[in-house]
C-alpha cells in the first residue's frame, strides 16, 4: 500500500507540475519598480542580455538567453528540495509531532509547549547568521546548491533520531528532546535556508519566478499528500508500539528525505552570480529593518505559518477528543493524517493554478489577498459544523475549500520575497538574498512553533493533563473538563484560523511592492 501511494505521489508531482506551466513571458516585458526601461546594451543578444545586464550589472554581458532558461528536470529538481523539507520532514514534525511528544514520547503538555518557544528563540538567531553565511559560500558547486549537497546526510540522520524514544526517565527525555529539537531546527535551517535563496539566482525572469514558486509548492504538497496518507497505514504495517512505529518510520521518512534534497542540490543550477560584501557586516542586518516590503512579507509569512500550524498540529486532538477516533467507511480509514492528506491534493493542484491565476487578478499582491480571504471564510464556516463523525464527509468539503486558498497563496509567498531581494539589492547595493529567505525561513518555524506552543498551552489550561508512569514508561494522558477540552479544540481548528487569515490578507493589500 505505501509503495502504491508513493507512485501516485510521484505521479501526482509530475502532473502538478506540468500544470504549473503557463505561458511564458520574456524578460524584454519584465516590469521595472522605477518604471524606467533600461539602457539596450549593444551585443549580439542585446534583445536578451541588455535588459538582464540593466537590472544586474554585475551579470557578464555574454550570458545568452538560453542560459538564463531552466529546462522542466530543474525546475522538477527544484521541486525535491522543498518535497523533502515541506512535505516530509515539516509535514510530518507540523501534524504528528505536537501528538507525538505528548502522547507518545512522554513529555508533560507543559514541557511541549516550552521546547516549542526555545527553539524559536535559537532561531532567531541561527537563521539570518545562516542567510548571511550562505551569501558569502564561493565554491565549485555554486553559492547555495553546496548546503543542500553536504546538508542531506545530517538533514535526514537528525530528523530520524527525533522520531525515536529511548528508554529513557523523565529527565532524560527532556533532554534528549530538547537537544534534538534544537538539533533538527539548526540542520532545516542549514538547508532550508539556502534552498529558498537559489531562487534568487536561478533565473531573473518574473514569470519563471513564479513558476519554479508554483514547481516548489507542488512539490511540498504532492509529497505531503504521500505522507500524510501513507503514514496511519504504514504504522499498521510495522506494528508493535506506537513507539516502534513512529521510530521506523522516521527512519523511512528520514532516509528519503535526504535523498531528495541532495538530488534538488545536483539537478539545479546558479545562472545570476550575486554581487556580494567582501565582509561580515551588522549593517545588512539593519537595512533589513529599513527595508519596508521586507517587514511586511515576513509578517505575511508568519501569519501564513500560524494559519497552518493551527489546523495541521490540532487536526490529531479534534479526532481524539471532538469525533471520537478514526472514522473508518469500507475499508477507507480516515484519520487526521489523512483528513489532511486530502486537503494537500487540492493545495497541490491550485499551486500548480497559482500563476494563472495571479495573471488573471493581475498582481501576486491581489492575489494574496484573495486567497486570504477564501482561508477565513471557510475557516470561520467550520466552526458551525457539528462535532459528530457523521458529518466527516462536510468536514472533508470545507477543509477542501480552505485548501483552496492556501494552495493559491503558498507559491505567492516565495516570488514575492524574490521580489523583495531584488528590491534589496537595487536601494543598498549588496546582494542579501541568503539573508532575506532565511527570514521566510525563521518565520515559517516561528509561526508554526508558536502556534504549537500555544496549542499545548491551552490545551492545558482546558483541562488536558499527560504523564509518565514511573513504572511502566508509558504516557497517560487524562481529561478534568471534557467539554472545555472540545470546545478549546474546535475553536482552534477554526475561529484562531480565521482570525489570523484576516490579519494576513489585511498585511498583504498593504505589501508595497504593487507587481
Amino acid at each position: 500500500m505505501g509503495c502504491r501511494l508513493l507512485v501516485v505521489g510521484c505521479w501526482s508531482l509530475v502532473i502538478g507540475c506540468r500544470l504549473s506551466v503557463v505561458g511564458h513571458r520574456s524578460i524584454a516585458n519584465r516590469k521595472y519598480t522605477n518604471n524606467q526601461q533600461p539602457k539596450t546594451n549593444h551585443h549580439p543578444n542585446s534583445h536578451c542580455v541588455g535588459r538582464v545586464t540593466a537590472r544586474f550589472p554585475y551579470l557578464k554581458p555574454e550570458i545568452k538567453r538560453t542560459n538564463l532558461m531552466a529546462s522542466i528536470k530543474e525546475k522538477i529538481g527544484y521541486a525535491l528540495g522543498d518535497a523533502a523539507s515541506g512535505g516530509i520532514t515539516w509535514k510530518i514534525m507540523s501534524t504528528a509531532f505536537p501528538l507525538f511528544f505528548t502522547n507518545v514520547f512522554g513529555l508533560t503538555f507543559a514541557d511541549a509547549a516550552a521546547l516549542m518557544l526555545v527553539a524559536r528563540m535559537f532561531d532567531v538567531v541561527t537563521d539570518p547568521l545562516m542567510g548571511s553565511l550562505a551569501d558569502r559560500t564561493q565554491s565549485r558547486w555554486g553559492t547555495y546548491r553546496p548546503w543542500l549537497i553536504f546538508g542531506a546526510i545530517p538533514f535526514g540522520l537528525i530528523f530520524a533520531l527525533l522520531l525515536f524514544t529511548p528508554d529513557l526517565g523523565p529527565t532524560g527525555k527532556r533532554i534528549w528532546a530538547y537537544t534534538l529539537y534544537l538539533m533538527m531546527m539548526a540542520v532545516y535551517t542549514m538547508v532550508n535556508v539556502p534552498y529558498g535563496s537559489l531562487l534568487g539566482v536561478m533565473t531573473e525572469d518574473d514569470d519563471e519566478k513564479n513558476q519554479f514558486s508554483s514547481y516548489r509548492m507542488v512539490g511540498a504538497y504532492a509529497m505531503g499528500f504521500v505522507t500524510l496518507l501513507s503514514f496511519p497505514y504504514l504504522q499498521q504495517m510495522v506494528g508493535g508500539s506506537a513507539q516502534h512505529q513512529y521510530a521506523v518510520l522516521g527512519a523511512s521518512f528520514g532516509l528519503l528525505a535526504c535523498i531528495m534534497t541532495m538530488a534538488c542540490g545536483l539537478l539545479t543550477k546558479e545562472r545570476i552570480k550575486p554581487k556580494r560584501a567582501e565582509k561580515f557586516s551588522f549593517k545588512q542586518f539593519g537595512d533589513l529593518f529599513k527595508n519596508k516590503p521586507w517587514i511586511y512579507i515576513t509578517s505575511v509569512a508568519v501569519c501564513t505559518n500560524f494559519f497552518n500550524g493551527f489546523r495541521y498540529a490540532v487536526a490529531g486532538y479534534m479526532f481524539t477528543y471532538c469525533i471520537g477516533g478514526d472514522v473508518t467507511l469500507g475499508k477507507l480509514i480516515i484519520n487526521f493524517t489523512v483528513f489532511m492528506a486530502i486537503g494537500e491534493v487540492t493545495c497541490m493542484l491550485f499551486g500548480a493554478l497559482s500563476p494563472a491565476f495571479t495573471r488573471w487578478v493581475g498582481s501576486k499582491r491581489m492575489a494574496f489577498v484573495w486567497s486570504s480571504v477564501i482561508c477565513f471564510a471557510t475557516s470561520a464556516l467550520f466552526f458551525l459544523i457539528p462535532m459528530d463523525a457523521s458529518y466527516i464527509w462536510v468536514m472533508i468539503g470545507v477543509s477542501i475549500l480552505t485548501s483552496v486558498g492556501v494552495g493559491l497563496y503558498s507559491p505567492l509567498l516565495w516570488s514575492m520575497y524574490a521580489d523583495v531581494a531584488d528590491f534589496a539589492t537595487e536601494k543598498f547595493g549588496n546582494s542579501s538574498t541568503g539573508l532575506i529567505f532565511s527570514s521566510g525561513t525563521m518565520a515559517q518555524k516561528f509561526g508554526g512553533a508558536i502556534s504549537g506552543s500555544l496549542i499545548a498551552a491551552l490545551l492545558g489550561m482546558a483541562g488536558l493533563v499527560s504523564t509518565t508512569d514511573m513504572t511502566t514508561g508509558e504516557t497517560i494522558v487524562t481529561i478534568t473538563d471534557e467539554e472545555s477540552v472540545k470546545a478549546m479544540v474546535w475553536a482552534m481548528f477554526s475561529l484562531f484560523p480565521a482570525a489570523v487569515a484576516l490579519i494576513m490578507g489585511w498585511l498583504a493589500y498593504r505589501f508595497p511592492l504593487k507587481k
